[in-house]
């Protein structure tokens, strides 16, 4: 992992990123046992680098699109964390007003405009909002992120065809850890080779190494430079792994829905552990920097659980409010 062309400022934030990401959500797997987050959690610890990766490169302007799988997106997109606790306890203070628990998370003053629990169901949204964008001569892309299992779903292709049709200013950005619930792509896809599924539409890909968040970092600087430049939509695949199972805190080998010598594999490339050994190496870090960041998170964390736990749960008359 060579950081070498990468400002330390943006280096270090790239790392308190993807720890953010992982230490919220091993809080989550700590908390849920309670029962008082009544709302399916889909972890995407494994993944940090991709969002982090990405997102770094976006200006406050841009539009994000999410899936299911979307606390590391919302973070790394600048999220507030007292508004993501509070909406998967259900609380009216949640970004989504305690609505929409952990799939359908929002925070349009950052340019999250949502994540949606429909498997691919992101993706013409963010077509959409590129659409809009490109016919008010706005400054913005969109950007969205989705997995192999997106892939499958006929939108995808409708999808790409359109964008590239229009030239818009859009950027795809699969997560491809393998397995559409507990599907595996093998049992799915012909031909592994999703970066390549825009080709005949003339969108160039990349697949990449999504647990390298230095690689993650720059491809996507060069592939949204392409697409703010006007040269179309742009699409990128990260080749990456979900740590627990596909909804929940276990670990879906446990029930033989994937074997533990993959896991294990993909356990010895933890994209935090992995960028911070090159950290602490090119003195970047020292494990003093490393810790004192550790304990400003579990505070911030911390103190967004408490704001969560004593915030109100939502009126019945709030009921059909903000819904279309």
């Amino acid at each position: 992992m060579k950081t070498q062309k990468i400002p330390r400022k943006i280096l270090i934030s790239l790392f308190e990123t993807m720890l953010k990401i992982r230490m919220v959500e091993e809080k989550i797997i700590e908390l849920y046992p309670d029962q008082e987050m009544r709302c399916p959690a889909h972890l995407c610890i494994g993944q940090e680098a991709i969002a982090a990766g990405v997102c770094a490169n976006l200006k406050k302007t841009d539009y994000v699109f999410s899936n299911h799988r979307g606390h590391g997106h919302y973070i790394a997109n600048g999220g507030d964390l007292d508004e993501l606790m509070a909406e998967l306890y259900g609380r009216v203070t949640g970004c989504s007003k305690g609505k929409g628990g952990s799939m359908h998370l929002v925070d349009t003053k950052n340019g999250f405009m949502g994540s949606s629990a429909i498997v691919g169901g992101g993706i013409p949204i963010a077509v959409g909002a590129a659409m809009s964008s490109a016919m008010q001569k706005q400054k913005r892309i969109s950007v969205v992120f989705f997995g192999d299992g997106a892939v499958d779903e006929g939108t995808f292709s409708e999808s790409l065809n359109f964008a590239a049709l229009k030239k818009l200013p859009v950027f795809f950005v699969c997560e491809n850890n393998f397995y559409a619930t507990n599907s595996p792509v093998s049992a799915r896809q012909a031909l592994d080779n999703i970066y390549k599924r825009g080709l005949p539409y003339g969108i160039s890909g990349l697949r990449i190494d999504g647990n390298d968040v230095v690689k993650v970092f720059e491809a996507a600087m060069v592939a949204l430079k392409r697409v703010r430049n006007g040269k179309g939509p742009s699409l990128l695949e990260c080749m990456t792994y979900r740590w627990k199972a596909h909804v929940g805190p276990d670990c879906d080998f446990e029930t033989g829905c994937r074997p533990k010598y993959e896991l294990d594999k993909w356990l010895k490339k933890c994209p935090i552990e992995k960028f911070k050994n090159s950290l602490l190496k090119e003195g970047i870090l020292s494990v003093r920097d490393i810790e004192e960041m550790k304990g400003i998170l579990r505070k911030e964390i911390e103190k967004a659980v408490s704001f969560a736990k004593s915030s109100p749960f939502p009126k019945k008359e709030e009921l059909l409010k903000d819904v279309y």
